[in-house]
């Protein structure tokens, strides 16, 4: 190509939607060392921190989301709106993309709108199973849709789709520990089979309840656990541990940055059910109990769960019944190796590898067609 290749991706909220955007953009460079690639996130959310992180710039927008309990509220979301359109206009003019990646979250709505609006080529990146309300209104303006899951087709035009799967980290593509140097980083030792427990990028208050109501089982299960609480929650877990004492094979930790030494380290997950944790889980082959959010849009991490229990990858259950249940199952399930061989082997076969990388071949393909 004659002409820098000059990329925007938009969106952002949750480690959901920024890991996948982070992928693209790793591959485009992987590609193309010479491109230039701009985010364009939510002001005040995760992104903001980790796109820098990652080694790109990112730029704000005041963007924000409708309050369904207060509609007075809304009257400055609709002047958010507003502006947010008149900065992303700006910020397009002055960048000149010669393509457009929206992976959903808030930011990525006015960004879109007024890419499609200026000609510039447009490709959305849907993660879960039950489209989002972001890309739903975008999908007009898309030439591209690229989705994770069969059966789009209710949500999105047929002929734009491309079934790619979701983009995950790269590193937990090639783990560099052995799983004793996994185990040894999480201060636990080989044998005993370990329990992997996440709620998310930002934790979950479920997830906890479900380890602080059972912490006499799981001192006696012969078991060891990891445990992510998410930061918001680290001083409350800190306090009452130290009320009703850690059990020695609990490995407690408000953030877990290596994912790949969490999965080489386990035997099984306790997950929520969002797509970006579902991909990693099916590609590194991680038998899974998995904990739906019931405060997520359209309820789509049910609709993700019951999707891998439907082909046997996961084992589903529900955010009600996990406080009571979901240890017990937990240490049932790992001492049936025939399960979790079996739970392995089915998630195994719902992994897409190539994710990024097949996006990032038509984000490239775009952009070039948009120029002819």
């Amino acid at each position: 190509m004659d002409e820098e290749l000059r990329i925007i991706i938009s969106g952002g909220g949750t480690g959901g939607h920024i890991f996948p955007a982070v992928s693209i953009a790793n591959a485009i460079k992987a590609r193309h060392p010479e491109a230039k690639i701009l985010f364009v996130g939510a002001q005040g959310r995760m992104e903001m921190q980790r796109v820098p992180q990652a080694g790109y710039e990112i730029k704000g927008l005041p963007i924000c989301g409708f309050d369904r309990k207060n509609l007075l509220k809304n009257v400055k979301v609709l002047f958010r709106i507003w502006q947010s359109q008149r900065m992303a206009r700006r910020i397009l003019r002055e960048f000149r993309p010669m393509a457009a990646v929206g992976v959903g979250g808030y930011a990525s709505g006015p960004t879109l709108n007024e890419a499609a609006r200026m000609g510039i080529p447009c490709l959305l990146q849907e993660q879960n199973s039950y489209a989002g309300v972001t890309n739903k209104l975008l999908a007009r303006k898309a030439a591209r849709i690229c989705v994770a899951y069969e059966g789009m087709e209710r949500f999105f035009p047929e002929d734009k789709i491309m079934l790619t799967g979701n983009p995950v980290r790269q590193s937990l593509l090639s783990p560099g520990l052995t799983r004793a140097e996994a185990l040894a980083s999480f201060g636990l030792e080989q044998g005993p089979k370990t329990i992997l427990i996440v709620g998310g990028s930002l934790g979950a208050r479920t997830m906890n309840e479900c380890v602080l109501g059972h912490l006499g089982e799981i001192a006696a299960s012969g078991a060891q656990f990891i445990w992510q609480t998410g930061r918001y929650y680290s001083a409350h877990i800190a306090s009452e541990l130290q009320r009703l004492g850690k059990p020695g094979n609990l490995c407690v930790t408000d953030f877990i940055a290596d994912m790949g030494a969490a999965y080489r380290a386990s035997d099984l997950a306790i997950s929520r059910a969002g797509a970006g944790s579902i991909s990693e889980l099916c590609l590194v082959g991680m038998p899974a109990i998995l904990v739906p959010s019931p405060n997520v849009a359209e309820d789509h991490q049910t609709k993700n769960a019951m999707a891998l229990a439907a082909k046997g990858a996961a084992i589903c259950l529900s955010d009600a019944d996990a406080p009571a249940k979901a240890i017990g199952l937990a240490l049932q399930t790992v001492a049936d190796p025939a399960r979790l061989a079996s739970l392995s082997a089915n998630a195994k076969a719902l992994a897409k590898p190539g994710a990024a990388d097949a996006i990032a071949a038509e984000v490239v393909r775009l952009a070039r067609q948009g120029r002819e």
